[in-house]
């Protein structure tokens, strides 16, 4: 009989290499999930161990869409406006494959919708004292309110309440409603904000006038204007004083909480496929800003300026008034660029080069003109005349100025693709426009191997301000221009300054050029010469930029260079949405040139300068972070 003598030594050598290879795991999982979530606190790993999957998962956040049933009993019988509205937002939170709930009035009012993180009111303008009072709680402990039209407006029985939801919570006053005698009103995006983030800065969102879209006015700092609807084209009255008072979308803090209220219902979006894309974007980022997600752009304009401003002058009439320009420009360090009519330059030989020494020259060209906006059946030149016509004025500049032509502008303002083919044919850089574009920015236009930008007229111009409005005491002059000086910064776009010899250039008004340099100078805004906006521009936007949340503690930031030029020296911006301490920024790669950065406080955002990214390079970043209360 065989006697059992307990475990063998086998025994406790299996045990032992298990033991030391269940701890090895576990070194080597902490170890790959210190090298994915960066920074990470053990214990509350632990204790909130979803929160590793968290990070996977984009659908985590609880989001609720408020039907309201006070709002419905508002509207005429057999209307179907609200479910309209609910389905466009079911629809678009769908796209970005958020989860969310239907709630009603009576949810919110009996307490039922604090499990929520995002609150949604599409048009809710009536609730009663209990709802308006609960959402208030909601949002100051820390919930977040995505709002249109007029909130809390009316009463639950359909009584006028008035604005105090609107100055109590969101920080703004209404203005006035927008009326219906336009079928569409431009709405304009202001650029390098979090909530317009890849959308083209200026850019003129298309909105119905059907459900009387709303003007506001932002009174406090906690609030900040992202879009007015004031179109300085089309109507009159003090620039500043209509863009300010005539907001459509602003967003902000109220407590611990977030709103962002757009005056307008979001299937009031009409125009082309484009207006869809960026409005498909805004709420994206509106979305995204809300929860808390970071967001990140290529900031449009160098280092530390938020604007830009380029000068032109059209050199066609009373060409000599030139001299009462060209002094100002150069003693301000100012290179405009100088658009000269070919065949009037053979009669201005020293005229041409004595500004080739202090600006840059473009040719003033007829590509021929439309008899009238609709016409459809008389079209510009063709591409051969317009090839020809670019190749002979550039040739005929060059030879008189000595120096080459950098970019053309049509001398009725309007081109086509003929002359986009022609600019890249003739080697040019960029044309500037009289046509209404959908930006305040120029835009990048491809052909072939060449890049052209397109610039758009983005302020009035001296035909406007004196020729038609009869300002002829420069103070008065002043003023208009810098009006729109001041829009154009807000926007964060690109002012330009386009100016006529028989005007702007009269011994009687080209003093004001100086004022306006010198504004521009104190407001820091880049004065830039046509090729340095062409350079800067046609680089910064082949920079391509993704961004993702590993954990609590650490973003992810790949910047790459498509193209096959150096990028040197631009900004990324990201908002990091919260509050954040002990930034470190890494890299796998050794030798990866680590940037600089920059976090403010108040604002949450982190500023990374690039410098030296060589095309076709990529660079991974970890940003890790501390939280304030780790």
């Amino acid at each position: 009989m065989i006697k059992n003598k307990g475990m063998t030594v086998n025994s406790f050598i299996i045990f032992g290499v298990g033991g030391v290879m269940v701890l090895a795991s576990i070194l080597v999982y902490l170890f790959v999930l210190k090298g994915v979530m960066g920074r990470f606190d053990i214990t509350s790993q632990l204790s909130k161990p979803t929160k590793v999957f968290d990070i996977f998962d984009p659908t985590t956040t609880k989001v609720a869409i408020l039907y309201s049933n006070y709002t419905e009993n508002l509207l005429p019988e057999g209307s179907t406006w609200l479910v309209d509205n609910i389905n466009t937002w079911t629809n678009s939170l769908k796209q970005y494959k958020v989860n969310y709930d239907i709630i009603g009035d009576v949810d919110i009012e009996q307490g039922r919708h604090k499990k929520y993180s995002l609150i949604i009111l599409p048009g809710s303008k009536s609730m009663s004292d209990q709802e308006v009072i609960s959402l208030k709680k909601f949002i100051d402990a820390g919930g977040s309110l995505f709002a249109t039209s007029g909130t809390a407006s009316f009463s639950n029985d359909g009584k006028w309440r008035g604005w105090e939801f609107f100055s109590e919570v969101y920080g703004l006053k209404f203005v006035r409603e927008i009326e219906r005698d336009e079928t569409t009103k431009i709405h304009t995006l202001r650029g390098n904000l979090p909530l317009t983030a890849n959308i083209p800065t200026g850019f003129p969102l298309k909105i119905a006038t059907w459900d009387r879209p709303i003007a506001v006015e932002v009174l406090e700092p906690r609030s900040t204007q992202a879009s007015f609807w004031y179109n300085y084209r089309l109507e009159m009255g003090l620039v500043r004083e209509q863009v300010k008072k005539t907001a459509g979308i602003a967003y902000g803090n109220y407590g611990k909480g977030r709103f962002v209220w757009m005056g307008f219902e979001i299937n009031s979006v009409i125009g082309v496929q484009e207006d869809f894309i960026y409005f498909d974007k805004l709420f994206g980022n509106s979305i995204n800003w809300l929860v808390y997600r970071p967001i990140a752009f290529v900031k449009d304009w160098p280092g530390k300026y938020e604007s830009a401003a380029l000068f032109t002058i059209a050199a066609n009439e009373q060409i000599s008034n030139l001299n009462n320009l060209l002094p100002i420009l150069k003693s301000e360090g100012v290179k405009a660029t100088v658009f000269f009519d070919p065949t009037t330059a053979e009669t201005h030989h020293e005229l041409l080069k004595n500004t080739a020494n202090v600006c840059e020259i473009g040719a003033l060209i007829d590509v021929g003109y439309l008899s009238s906006i609709n016409d459809t059946i008389n079209k510009l030149n063709d591409f051969v005349t317009q090839n020809e016509t670019f190749k002979s004025a550039g040739f005929k500049l060059k030879s008189f100025s000595g120096k080459s032509v950098t970019g053309v502008m049509p001398l009725y303002g309007l081109f086509d693709d003929n002359s986009l083919l022609a600019l890249a044919k003739n080697n040019l850089k960029f044309i500037i426009t009289d046509s209404l574009t959908d930006r305040s920015v120029p835009r990048t236009i491809i052909k072939g191997e060449n890049a052209i930008i397109s610039i758009t007229k983005t302020a009035r111009d001296d035909y406007e301000v004196i020729r038609d409005y009869g300002l002829t005491q420069q103070d008065f002059q002043l003023y208009t221009y810098l009006e729109d000086v001041d829009r154009v910064r807000f926007e964060g776009g690109l002012y330009v300054f386009k100016m006529h010899t028989e005007f702007q250039g009269k011994p009687e008004n080209a003093g004001v050029l100086r004022n306006i340099i010198k504004y521009m100078k104190e407001q820091n805004i880049w004065i830039a010469s046509s090729s340095e906006i062409y350079n800067w521009w046609v680089k910064k936007n082949k920079i391509e930029l993704r961004i993702e949340p590993r954990g609590e503690s650490r973003i992810v930031a790949t910047i790459s260079n498509p193209g096959f030029e150096e990028m040197d020296d631009f900004q990324i911006t990201i908002d990091m949405q919260m509050s954040v301490k002990n930034i470190t920024i890494t890299s796998e790669m050794i030798g990866t040139v680590i940037p600089e950065f920059k976090f403010d406080q108040v604002t949450k955002i982190l500023s990374l300068k690039i410098e030296k990214l060589r095309p076709k390079q990529s660079r991974i970043y970890y940003i890790d972070f501390d939280l304030p209360n780790v």
